[in-house]
């Protein structure tokens, strides 16, 4: 065990940090505990999740932050292993998002208000919040149309070389936070950040009372757009996976028809969902692999939509002279926009239940198992969360 030396509080969120003083690197993913000095009290300790370097995960002791005026100050409470908090780990880039210094990880994610900044009056100490990760500039042309998942100057949770929040103090924007109700648990609001993609992919392909949607990739973010179309009122929803247990936990969670997938012949796979459930109008495609893009060009019925959440390779190959001839519309789904509000009427509700997503559980000081567990969905895992208390 290392230690590393507390250094004085600050408001600003990418400050950096000194590496430890002895460090060991290896080929294989791994986490250094760098513990507090035993004097080291609850009113101090700050314990983060942070990423280094590819296969460079850190438990450390950071300062408590400050809010600034228009931020509050949050006591975390929960937070959600999301699949990009994997890759920074495992990879140490996501496309052009490159791990370049420590950085925090985390951003599925709720709290509890513990001192708010001198221009907040939405919030008081105590009041437990769903936190949206992603704070935009408010200025820009994306912004003022209120598509500001778009703006280019967004500060986005464990998204490099922005800090995330899984650690156990963390300020963020006020009006960024949404009030929970009392019967909607923080483990509920920290899911509202991937059902939030789930909402905004289901509004970008249309989803809507009667339509026949498929869903490629029964993982985290296919399973809540299957909770989301279902809600929406999609009639038919098809799910496809390459393993057996999600498609199971799917069935479960009420997918009208489920596709194995043994092939990576789209043209096949997509003769296998027709005669399971026709064509449908609208294809969610989560997984990023080529196969499943051709499977939702192929698939769709001409005239419909597919939606690209998933990220793979920068470049894939797709028949788009079908797409174009057959009239499917190609749209992609980057993070979400206004939707943190309907995706907690939507729990709150009792429309959508994400509690049955986790499947894991673990405390901050077991980082090192939970990423594990989620990196090799040992134990049938979907999602595995984080207490941070």
């Amino acid at each position: 065990v290392l230690l590393l030396p507390t250094l004085p509080p600050t408001a600003a969120h990418t400050t950096s940090y000194p590496p430890a003083a002895v460090h060991t690197s290896c080929c294989c993913p791994h986490l250094l505990l760098l513990s507090t000095p035993p004097a080291a009290t609850m009113a101090t300790r700050n314990l983060s999740v942070v990423v280094y370097a590819k296969n460079d995960l850190r438990i450390e002791n950071r300062p408590i932050p400050e809010p600034g005026p228009d931020e509050v100050l949050l006591k975390m409470a929960k937070v959600g292993i999301c699949g990009s908090d994997v890759a920074y780990w495992t990879k140490g880039a996501i496309g052009h998002f490159v791990v370049k210094e420590p950085m925090v990880l985390g951003h599925e994610s709720a709290g509890v208000v513990t001192k708010c900044g001198k221009n907040v009056t939405s919030l008081v100490p105590g009041d437990r919040v769903a936190i949206e990760p992603g704070v935009p500039c408010r200025l820009c042309d994306f912004c003022k149309k209120g598509r500001y998942n778009l703006c280019p100057d967004v500060y986005f949770c464990a998204t490099p070389p922005d800090n995330g929040n899984l650690c156990q103090y963390y300020t963020h924007a006020a009006d960024f936070c949404f009030k929970l109700p009392d019967h909607v648990s923080l483990e509920e609001g920290a899911l509202l950040e991937p059902l939030s993609v789930g909402v905004h992919a289901c509004e970008r392909a249309g989803v809507t009372l009667g339509s026949s949607v498929l869903i490629c990739g029964a993982g985290p973010i296919g399973l809540v757009n299957l909770l989301v179309a279902k809600a929406m009122g999609a009639t038919k929803v098809c799910i496809t996976d390459i393993a057996e247990n999600r498609l199971k936990v799917a069935k479960e969670l009420g997918a009208d028809y489920t596709v194995l997938v043994k092939t990576s012949d789209a043209e096949t796979l997509a003769q296998e969902v027709k005669e399971v459930m026709g064509m449908p109008d609208k294809t969610i495609e989560c997984s990023g692999a080529e196969t499943s893009i051709r499977l939702g060009v192929l698939a769709t019925k001409s005239g419909g939509v597919i939606v690209l959440i998933g990220h793979g390779p920068e470049e894939v190959k797709i028949p788009v002279v079908i797409a174009a001839a057959r009239e499917v519309d190609i749209r992609g789904v980057f993070r979400y926009a206004n939707n943190y509000p309907s995706s907690l009427a939507m729990v709150a509700s009792g429309k959508i239940n994400v509690k049955s997503l986790i499947t894991h559980r673990f405390k901050l000081e077991e980082a090192d198992k939970a990423f594990e567990t989620a990196r090799t969905g040992a134990g049938g895992a979907i999602k595995v969360m984080i207490s941070c208390d």
